[in-house]
């Protein structure tokens, strides 16, 4: 019975010792909070949205598309993933670029997109042949200017919401969890290039 238990008491000690040689589980990463209040809540569209504004929008292989307040990633993850696009997503809240960048991880599209934490209002995304929104009403208007003097030809893609008296050259109905939502398509008209509020017709 001795020898069981010096047995016992040995194989303790070498579980212990074993344990205690594993390296130090590490604390996760902080993430730090935004530089001011996001402009819109978090409310990732769904996925029969994401599909139904990229192809209004005709997204192919020769696209850049931004998306506005990217939250999760999921629009230009999808761009990428499913019409071969390149994606850069746009959001202040650090959490949802970590958030986005561990999706593109997940989807295998590192290479073809990237997640930029910024201010929707400062951010340079002129080089866009294609952006899109989900934003609030009031935050459409604000970046209506910018978006007017985008270079011709660009298209622009929002669910939901418009932009005011600029007509778009064309809206669909979708039908998600939801209910039923517009997505309206914009094409930056050549005489919208010299920065002026021109409604095209």
């Amino acid at each position: 019975m001795r020898i069981q238990h010096l047995a016992a008491a040995f194989l303790l000690t070498i579980t212990l010792l074993a344990c205690s040689s594993l390296p130090a589980q590490q604390a996760p990463a902080q993430v730090g909070t935004p530089a001011r209040t996001p402009d819109v809540p978090y409310e990732p569209s769904p996925p029969e949205v994401v599909k139904t504004m990229l192809d209004l929008a005709r997204v192919d292989s020769n696209d850049l598309v931004y998306d506005l307040g990217s939250g999760d990633g999921r629009i230009v993850i999808m761009a990428a993933q499913d019409f071969g696009a390149r994606g850069v997503g746009v959001d202040i809240d650090p959490k949802r670029i970590a958030e986005a960048s561990a999706n593109a991880r997940s989807a295998g599209v590192v290479d073809r997109v990237q997640f930029i934490e910024g201010d929707l209002f400062t951010t340079d995304f002129s080089r866009a042949s294609v952006v899109t929104l989900f934003l609030w009403p009031n935050i459409n208007m604000k970046l209506r200017p910018t978006l007017l003097a985008l270079k011709p030809g660009t298209r622009i893609v929002s669910y939901v919401h418009d932009l005011g008296d600029w007509r778009p050259d064309k809206v669909v109905k979708v039908q998600s969890r939801l209910g039923e939502r517009n997505v309206y398509l914009w094409i930056v008209p050549a005489a919208a290039k010299a920065g002026t509020e021109r409604v095209v017709h």
